[in-house]
């Protein structure tokens, strides 16, 4: 059995971490709607792109990850679950 050092434990958690934003004042805030996202999918990932996924889509909160990344299973009806390719373009989009 392998131990992991302090470090590669901290760089394995690291890889994990999945970028959430808020969008804060003026952009819309409420339910998100995943009809409208189909459009950016292959888009490369940007604060511009999640800031119109974001106003397209009515939700309040985006969550980015990563190709590999791991995520809560819990449910937002606010956000914005964005899934990444190896390239950091856009693979789906989905409410939640």
């Amino acid at each position: 059995m392998h131990l992991l050092t302090a470090g590669a434990a901290a760089f394995a958690l690291a890889a994990c971490t999945i970028a959430e934003s808020d969008p804060g004042p003026g952009l819309p805030q409420g339910n998100c709607r995943s009809e409208p996202l189909a459009q950016f999918i292959g888009q490369p990932a940007s604060q511009d792109l999640g800031a119109r996924m974001l106003s397209a889509s009515g939700a309040r909160i985006i969550r980015w990850v990563p190709k590999g990344g791991v995520v809560t299973m819990d449910f937002s009806p606010n956000r914005l679950t964005v899934q990444l390719d190896e390239s950091n373009r856009v693979e789906t989009a989905n409410c939640g």
